[in-house]
């Protein structure tokens, strides 16, 4: 079953009801009213020039009486539910409405010409139901009250002039009935509207809180308003929230001058902070014609990354193409040296220069291979496999075709059996890079390599594959750029293995990472994604 989500569910009729409390405010003040002119008219300096009341003692009771329930229904008109109020105030009404009308007949066409408007307020503030219901029971009792007074012949008005008061009553029912239906329709939709707006103002907020770009709001008096967390993050203490931008960053304010003055923007780097990566600043005005700018600061950092992305992709297709063209004349080289090697006629001294020339081929062969790796980029194809299985037969593979001599490659595993969903292919390349780089860097001079593949589990259960050497170790600060592409600490390297291996692991949604031993030596750790992850990513 789908839930509503809170921020866009309509508000009950409770809350459009509350938007009527004004309106329910100034029907008590009018009831209020009504008392007083009862009262004014039996107890006040014109009671001696009006007919006597039909029922002086009735009129009296029911005057004081009303006038009192007003008072009291209006002190207490703010609280407790609209509906009730609105019902109970509209009973009162047409209770003493009519009794006043029978007790004093001379003021009868202006108290049922004043019930209109209660009846018209409480249509308006009541469901259709009770609104109609109100205006009936209003009918009903002006015309009962007419031929009961009729009856007891007390009455000499014609039964049109009840007659006209119950139509207009049932009129003016009907008509605010219809406009506090609109009026609750209008303010539901206008509450909806209202909470999916400050929904998205939220949403809004968030992405703009989120983004790695910093972003600023000045006022025109250079006072900084707000500073998303990335901005935060680059000016520490210049975006607490009102910091004058001309104390916290100068330069920062003087360029924002520079650019409302002349519209002209110094894209140069600018240090914000000692610690900090550099930034370049960008400004635009919050509205047309407003004096508050939004800042952005751009990390130089992040646009060197991307800058750095697009020269890759860039050198990538221009290597491709270039391996392409060099791989004819290369393998032509390659050929014309072998043959030249099984010439009897070359000389001794010579074939030095052979060896060298095919040794170089060789090499110059193995850079176009790792360039052409880099361009195709082939989309991993995972399987089911055996790790312990897979490394074994790699290992063993790997010491029949490398003669090791004196250096030892062996496979470890903590269980028989180690699944994991993983793409072969890209794996025993992946292998291949890190045991060469092992067996060629790993080792202490003078001594032989001793390289081990250990398979075993994290805490978490993902499949891990180390491979580790008891070299002398990587420094630090080399450790940090192994992956990068082109970087290389030997003369024979093209500083592409390192990063073409990472590529391809990520590619099998998993990592590569260096750790430093502490007894010395280095670890080249495959970190496989959990399988049931991998499994359900393959279906979807």
């Amino acid at each position: 079953m789908n839930r509503v989500p809170r921020a866009l569910a309509v508000p009950p009729n409770d809350d459009a009801d509350s938007a009527l409390r004004r309106e329910l405010y100034f029907f008590t003040l009018y009831r209020l009213l009504e008392g007083s002119l009862l009262v004014l008219v039996l107890f006040g300096p014109a009671a001696d020039m009006l007919e006597a009341p039909r029922h002086d003692l009735l009129a009296r009771v029911v005057a004081l009486s009303y006038l009192f329930l007003g008072a009291v229904l209006f002190a207490f008109g703010r609280r407790g539910e609209l509906r009730g109020q609105a019902l109970m105030g509209i009973c009162c009404d047409l209770l003493f409405g009519i009794l006043a009308i029978h007790a004093i007949p001379v003021a009868g066409t202006g108290i049922a010409l004043m019930l209109m408007f209660n009846i018209g307020a409480a249509a308006l503030l009541l469901p259709p139901r009770l609104g109609l219901g109100a205006a009936m029971v209003a009918v009903a009792g002006i015309v009962g009250e007419h031929f009961w007074a009729t009856l007891l012949d007390e009455s000499e008005r014609a039964i049109t002039e009840p007659l006209m008061f119950s139509v207009g009553y049932l009129a003016v029912a009907t008509i605010t009935s219809i406009l506090g239906r609109q009026m609750r329709d209008s303010y539901e939709l206008a509450e909806t509207r209202g909470v999916q707006t400050a929904h998205l103002t939220e949403v809004n907020e968030l992405i703009i809180r989120r983004l790695r770009t910093g972003v600023l709001l000045v006022d025109g008096h250079n006072r900084v308003q707000l500073a998303n967390e990335a901005a935060l993050l680059l000016l520490g203490d210049a975006g607490d929230g009102h910091r004058d931008l001309a104390l916290a960053l100068p330069e920062l304010s003087r360029r924002l001058a520079q650019w409302r003055e002349s519209g002209v923007v110094d894209d140069a780097p600018l240090q914000v902070a000692t610690d900090q990566n550099d930034v370049i600043p960008r400004f635009t005005r919050l509205l047309a014609g407003s004096d508050q700018t939004l800042v952005f600061l751009d990390d130089t950092s992040m646009l060197s990354r991307r800058a750095e992305s697009m020269t890759l992709a860039t050198l990538g297709r221009f290597s491709a193409s270039l391996a392409h063209e060099i791989r004819n004349p290369l393998a032509a080289i390659n050929y014309a040296v072998q043959l030249l090697e099984e010439s009897d006629q070359i000389a001794v001294s010579d074939r030095r220069l052979l060896e060298i020339i095919r040794q170089q081929g060789q090499r110059m062969n193995g850079i176009v291979e790792n360039v052409l790796g880099l361009a195709r980029r082939e989309p991993a194809a995972p399987d089911y496999v055996d790790l312990v299985t897979l490394v074994n037969r790699f290992v063993n593979e790997y010491r029949a075709g490398h003669p090791l001599e004196n250096d030892t490659l062996v496979a470890t595993a903590e269980r028989p059996e180690v699944q994991a969903l993983v793409d072969p292919r890209h794996l025993l390349q992946v292998l291949t890079v890190l045991v060469h780089n092992a067996l060629t860097y790993g080792r202490m001079p003078g001594e032989p390599a001793r390289v081990t593949v250990h398979i075993h589990h994290d805490e978490r259960r993902h499949p891990l594959i180390d491979v580790i050497d008891r070299g002398p170790g990587i420094p630090e600060r080399v450790a940090q750029q192994l992956f990068q592409p082109f970087f290389t600490t030997s003369g024979h390297g093209t500083g592409l293995g390192l990063y073409i291996a990472r590529e391809l692991i990520r590619a099998n949604q998993a990592s590569l990472d260096f750790i430093a031993l502490p007894a010395g030596g280095s670890c080249f750790r495959i970190r496989l994604s959990a399988t049931a992850s991998l499994r359900r990513d393959r279906l979807s």
